[in-house]
């Protein structure tokens, strides 16, 4: 088209190059803490309270769920976003917070998604450190990339979220959390969790 039509027919098809040191900043967001910093209880789960972050995304443009999985138990904590945006993610995750208590929250473990962009905020007002693997390696959150198969047994990809209600959600979130695990000896995630739990109080 135009000009540009004209550019492509170079050696270098009309790419614009950049000078020595430039660095990429579109589509990145600010990064508080690499993964190899996480504190080594986080990596070897050897408590309840870290957890990973990811979101679900049913049908483009639509409501997505966000999850978090404990490290230790496995257990799963889910709730619908208004969009992908970092707006809507940040309230989610306001609300999800608020119902954890402050002493099992101690680290986040997301992805490098723009929706949870507005990180820091969450820092600042519940005292949780967030820790970002290295893009593309989705092994880095292992229980969330597997809880989200589960997940999808229930909400297929391209599923509008809207359209499922919150009982709907609660419930799938009931099934997965009460499912013998064979790593746990048949017990479920809700049982583990509430073990720890009460070792804790």
């Amino acid at each position: 088209h135009g000009a540009r039509g004209i550019a492509r027919k170079l050696r270098h098809r009309g790419k614009t190059r950049h000078k020595k040191g430039y660095v990429e900043k579109r589509g990145k967001i600010p990064i508080s803490h690499k993964l190899i910093e996480r504190p080594s209880a986080a990596n070897i789960r050897s408590r309840i309270g870290d957890w990973e972050l990811d979101t679900v995304v049913g049908r483009d443009g639509g409501d997505v769920l966000v999850t978090m999985i404990d490290r230790r138990s496995r257990l799963l904590l889910a709730q619908r976003a208004t969009g992908r945006k970092a707006l809507p993610v940040l309230e989610t995750l306001k609300a999800m917070f608020a119902k954890i208590p402050h002493e099992i929250l101690h680290t986040v473990t997301p992805d490098r998604g723009k929706e949870f962009g507005r990180h820091g905020e969450l820092t600042d007002q519940y005292q949780v450190e967030f820790y970002f693997p290295n893009p593309h390696a989705p092994w880095a959150r292992g229980s969330n990339e597997n809880t989200n198969g589960l997940i999808r047994e229930y909400i297929p990809k391209g599923t509008d979220i809207a359209t499922i209600t919150d009982e709907e959600i609660n419930r799938m979130v009931w099934q997965i959390n009460t499912r013998p695990r064979k790593m746990f000896g048949w017990k479920s995630s809700l049982e583990v969790f509430w073990s720890e739990m009460f070792h804790l109080a």
